[in-house]
């Protein structure tokens, strides 16, 4: 056996639980708190020995928060909604969406954001056209 592999032999009760995918919300939040603890000595080192570790847990805490807690779909009109509210917009406010009554519309959900109108609020507010359409 070789001298890496003895190492490893030897260390690995102790590295194996960061390289575990987590299967229950316990196994999830002891393994970002190590990563947490992980990237503090890591910092913006990506040549840190440790910054593929780090890696690896991320890669396992994301495929477990894909699993068990997914993003919820925002619509288009919720993305411009909290714009409007963000920044303290009026519904009179966003000509480049149309009129008022148009962007009520908008908000209440009797008529989607068109490509020309997610193009325009792109430009304004510096958000991905996409952000706005009900894809």
């Amino acid at each position: 056996m070789t001298t890496l592999v003895e190492k490893a032999v030897e260390h690995w009760p102790h590295v194996a639980p960061l390289l575990t995918a987590p299967a229950t919300r316990g196994d999830y939040d002891r393994l970002v708190q190590a990563m947490d603890q992980i990237l503090s000595l890591v910092g913006e080192d990506e040549d840190h020995p440790l910054a593929v570790l780090a890696s690896r847990m991320g890669d396992l805490i994301e495929a477990y928060d894909e699993a068990h807690r997914p993003m919820p779909r925002v619509t288009g009109a919720a993305a411009l909604r909290y714009i409007m509210d963000e920044r303290g917009l009026g519904q009179g406010d966003l000509p480049e969406v149309g009129t008022q009554s148009v962007v009520s519309e908008i908000l209440s959900g009797k008529r989607r954001i068109n490509i020309r109108q997610a193009r325009a609020l792109s430009a304004r507010f510096s958000f991905s056209a996409e952000s706005f359409l009900d894809l």
